[in-house]
């Protein structure tokens, strides 16, 4: 079930990136401008910032677009957006982890209480569902007559990759946090093309939602999570999500 898990997620998230673009580079810019105020604007330096401007080009956000709004944070221009995380269950016990980068804090937090308090839910206190979950860096590439299993898997740990997975018609490549970037880069100069890059965090065990009510309320909970303008990335166990 874990590796199909994986792939529900990872389709699912893409799918919401193909349809709403233009949200997307909106969460992108306030988590890169996030990550430089709180790290610098060198990604060398900046293993957050780095894994910000992977996920900007695997979501094709033109490298324009990104100098500009790391020169913008790095000079103390624009809104400043304060990192905020939320964790809780969706119904029958899924743990939900919610990352968010607002300019009102109070907003926020009784947007987080109403959605989970409506779709089945409840909002929990820090911590409570973060232990179920590991901190990694994902970096999916399609699997193509160049793009070969070997000839994938070997670039992937020559560049530092800790893991490989086959899923369906990708290949899944884990790395540590700090090192997504990086093996992103290589993988992308080898000539393969790489669908998403960012930091993950992998759950340790995952929920199955068996009844079309539980099933309802779950993608509504997600959905509303998701297309709110402060929340930068939502993380969950659900094992049969579509």
């Amino acid at each position: 079930m874990a590796g199909h898990s994986k792939w529900n997620n990872i389709k699912h998230k893409k799918e919401k990136t193909d349809a709403q673009r233009g949200k997307i580079f909106t969460k992108i810019a306030k988590e890169i401008s996030v990550a430089v105020k709180a790290g610098g604007a060198d990604p060398m330096t900046n293993s957050r910032l780095a894994a910000c401007i992977a996920k900007a080009r695997a979501n094709n956000m033109p490298n324009d677009n990104v100098n500009r709004l790391i020169t913008k944070a790095a000079g103390g221009d624009g809104a400043v957006y304060e990192e905020v995380r939320y964790e809780g269950y969706g119904t029958r016990g899924v743990a939900v982890i919610v990352n968010a980068a607002t300019d009102n804090r109070n907003r926020i937090a009784s947007e987080m209480r109403l959605y989970f308090d409506k779709y089945g839910g409840n909002l929990g206190t820090t911590g409570c569902v973060e232990y179920l979950f590991t901190d990694c860096g994902t970096v999916v590439v399609k699997r193509s007559n160049t793009a070969t299993e070997e000839a994938v898997m070997e670039a992937a740990l020559g560049a530092g990759a800790e893991d490989f997975e086959v899923l369906d018609d990708v290949f899944v490549v884990k790395t540590a946090p700090s090192d997504v970037f990086a093996v992103s880069e290589v993988l992308t100069e080898a000539g393969f093309e790489v669908l998403s890059c960012e930091a993950d965090k992998e759950p340790s065990m995952w929920v199955t939602l068996d009844t079309p009510e539980d099933v309802r309320l779950m993608k509504l909970l997600l959905s509303h999570l998701e297309d709110n303008d402060d929340v930068t990335e939502v993380f969950h166990n659900w094992s049969n999500a579509e």
